[in-house]
């Protein structure tokens, strides 16, 4: 395959690689500049070609939220051998419009690819879907409040001064139905965009046993109907409803959802069931390994800067790596609150008092106790 002439021609990494040329996601950090991913992205396969439409103008960026979640320090990422897999995979997931469910142990920065994802390839916000065992497949594609439509029938017509016996024609119409539909994010995701939202099903394990199977036909059709909307399309063939970005709103036409372009899904998973082979058949896998000292380091200079990371990184990391070996895995999260509480720490004692009151945040994550070593 090849990308056009304007394509930045690979350049070795930090580790001293060459990122592949046939790469859209680079895994840098960097954004895309003076292209997007429409003129770079090659057309998909038949078997994965969605024509829903109109197409839809950008969604909203969400750059609060980005920076929570990846910081907002040097984007250039370690080119570990691990990084070099993970974009392989973002990139297969590009160009064969598949879902890529990512697993590994809880802590180790699974979610954080969407964001890396939407950020680099400039695609707003990240529509996240945190699964729970209730967690059903309308609920992630529709919710319609049909109580509360009726309730505010109701109200309009006691308003009016209308009864259901009073013999005459209601004076007030009922709410419009859209009113009360709002799409959750795997329905906003499913719009036709010129471009792919990111979708991120989070913790997908926790599902009931038969979400992922439900989520088939979704992923292999790109579209899904609304009934509510179905009976009422001969009197309302278009209808305004919400969606999941904060005060949007998509017009649907027959009752129809169809993707234009299909979405990037990332689906994390904390490896604690398995899932279904027809499922899995229609997936990408990619697992998420434990990060090393460069990876740890990169991630701290991205939240703290440069300076607080040289400062306190070099230790904390090797310490939190001991520890994490020694009580069967930490989360990232952990070492981040404890940099953070290292850096505030004005008691006036010397780095290694800020260490040990940081440590004091590295419990054990399995429920066995805090994992603090016998006195």
């Amino acid at each position: 395959m090849t990308l056009p002439d304007d394509v930045p021609v690979p350049v070795p990494g930090p580790r001293g690689a060459a990122r592949p040329r046939w790469w859209i996601y680079r895994g840098t950090g960097e954004r895309l500049h003076d292209t997007t991913l429409g003129d770079l992205l090659p057309p998909p396969p038949p078997w994965r070609r969605f024509e829903g439409g109109p197409v839809l103008p950008p969604p909203p960026d969400d750059e609060a939220e980005t920076v929570r979640r990846l910081g907002v320090g040097n984007p250039v990422r370690a080119f570990s051998e691990f990084a070099r897999r993970e974009a392989e995979m973002v990139n297969a997931a590009l160009l064969l419009r598949r879902p890529l469910l990512v697993s590994g142990r809880p802590g180790t920065g699974k979610s954080s690819l969407a964001y890396r994802i939407s950020r680099e390839l400039r695609l707003g916000r990240v529509l996240r879907w945190h699964i729970t065992s209730r967690s059903t497949l309308q609920r992630g594609l529709y919710e319609y409040d049909a109580i509360g439509r009726v309730q505010d029938t109701a109200a309009l017509r006691a308003a009016a001064g209308d009864t259901p016996s009073d013999g005459h024609e209601d004076r007030t119409s009922p709410p419009g139905v859209g009113d009360y539909i709002q799409l959750g994010p795997l329905g906003t995701a499913l719009l036709p965009y010129g471009e792919p939202r990111v979708l991120l099903i989070d913790e997908l394990d926790k599902s009931d046993l038969d979400l992922a199977n439900d989520l088939l036909s979704v992923f292999e059709e790109g579209s899904f109907t609304i009934p509510e909307l179905l009976r009422a399309r001969r009197r309302h063939p278009s209808v305004k409803v919400l969606t999941d970005d904060s005060e949007g709103e998509a017009e649907i036409t027959g009752g129809t959802v169809a993707c234009n372009a299909f979405p990037i899904v990332i689906m994390t998973s904390n490896s604690e069931r398995e899932f279904p082979p027809a499922f899995l058949r229609r997936c990408l896998l990619l697992t998420m390994p434990e990060p090393d000292e460069r990876d740890l380091a990169d991630m701290l200079t991205a939240h703290f800067g440069i300076e607080a990371a040289e400062q306190w990184g070099g230790p904390l990391i090797s310490r939190f790596l001991e520890r994490s070996r020694e009580r069967g895995g930490l989360s990232i999260d952990q070492l981040l609150n404890s940099l953070y509480l290292a850096t505030s720490h004005r008691s006036g004692g010397q780095d290694g008092d800020g260490l040990d009151l940081a440590e004091a945040l590295w419990h054990r994550l399995d429920g066995s106790g805090p994992g603090t070593r016998p006195g």
